[in-house]
């Protein structure tokens, strides 16, 4: 299908459904970032111009000041994503601006393992280290080596043991380890200890935080000879112990040429996989969506009309009534939760 949607961004003729829209779409520049154990596999597979051979993180869609997202076309070219928010919060649903932008996705080029670590909730965030927002967070697997795994939870049943395990350094009995392949979702909640393991590739969604707890770090250096610090006090008080496994019931709904299958609807955010396959004429029902591209291409028709390729990262926002798809292409939407 490469050729058929050749023109890049571009605003071609109105189509006019039931409802009238008023907003363009906002595109996003990724903000991208050096890590330890990051590769060259968002080039490979995004066609991104990373930065070093050694990217481990695209924040795609980012409010936070460690890696804003910056708008990359219409009347709002040029403006960070937390600018948006702040000022034109009518965008998102909204009569004020209120705190900071809930959420924030990302790509995670794990070329090694990351380290095993746990985040805060709300509360924790607040009492630790004086932010207004934990990390509850959840993985679509974009890409999996074979035989790719990842650490998702412990096998310790009490704070002793937990405690125990760690100092004796018992890693492969603590460590709670899940195979992973292209398509797996996982939910992640505040308080889990958990590893993205290499070889894989993740869209994250998650709270709009950066606070991470580190428990483990293989006993690696970083470029300069030195370890990278361990947070076992902090972690030791908000990992959930002993670990309860959640389960999410997966909803698939057909629409037209859409297959759609919604993974979580939680607290923090609802997140869905859209297989659009031909064309397909949707309403909006969030007040905003978050959307990913992540295969194949195609176009977004609202008032204008946009070519969506593999690597795209867009926001739909408030005052859209209807929009169309067309392609085939596989995107990631979210949008803020119920809580």
């Amino acid at each position: 299908m490469s050729g058929r949607f050749q023109k890049s961004i571009t605003k071609v003729e109105a189509w006019q459904g039931d409802g009238t829209m008023r907003n363009d779409a906002i595109f996003l520049e990724p903000f991208f970032q050096k890590r330890i154990w990051g590769g060259q596999r968002l080039r490979q597979l995004f066609d991104y111009q990373i930065p070093s051979t050694k990217t481990g993180e695209a924040w795609t869609i980012s409010a936070h000041p460690t890696g804003p997202s910056v708008v990359k076309n219409g009347q709002w070219k040029g403006k960070t994503l937390q600018q948006l928010w702040q000022e034109s919060p009518e965008l998102f649903g909204k009569n004020s601006p209120s705190g900071c932008f809930p959420l924030l996705v990302k790509l995670i080029d794990a070329n090694d393992d990351l380290s095993v670590q746990v985040h805060p909730d709300d509360f924790d965030a607040r009492e630790q280290s004086g932010e207004s927002n934990g990390k509850t967070e959840c993985w679509y697997v974009v890409h999996a080596e074979p035989n790719s795994e990842i650490v998702l939870g412990h096998h310790a049943k009490s704070k002793v043991e937990f405690s125990e395990m760690v100092e004796n350094g018992a890693w492969e009995q603590l460590l709670r380890k899940v195979k992973v392949k292209q398509g797996d979702f996982f939910y992640v909640p505040s308080g889990t200890l958990h590893a993205i393991g290499n070889g894989i590739v993740i869209l994250e969604i998650q709270q709009n935080s950066d606070i991470t707890y580190r428990v483990y770090d293989y006993d690696r250096k970083d470029a300069n000879g030195k370890a990278r610090p361990l947070h076992l006090d902090e972690a030791m008080k908000v990992t959930q112990v002993p670990h309860m496994e959640t389960t999410q019931e997966v909803i698939s709904q057909q629409k037209e040429a859409l297959q759609l299958k919604r993974f979580i609807e939680g607290e923090y955010f609802t997140v869905e996989h859209w297989n659009v396959m031909g064309t397909v004429d949707l309403t909006m029902e969030k007040s905003y969506l978050l959307c990913s591209v992540i295969a194949g291409e195609g176009k977004l028709v609202m008032e204008n009309t946009y070519y969506l390729r593999k690597k795209d990262h867009f926001i739909l926002p408030a005052g859209i009534t209807n929009y169309r798809l067309i392609g085939e292409m596989e995107l990631v939407v979210a949008s803020e939760g119920k809580g």
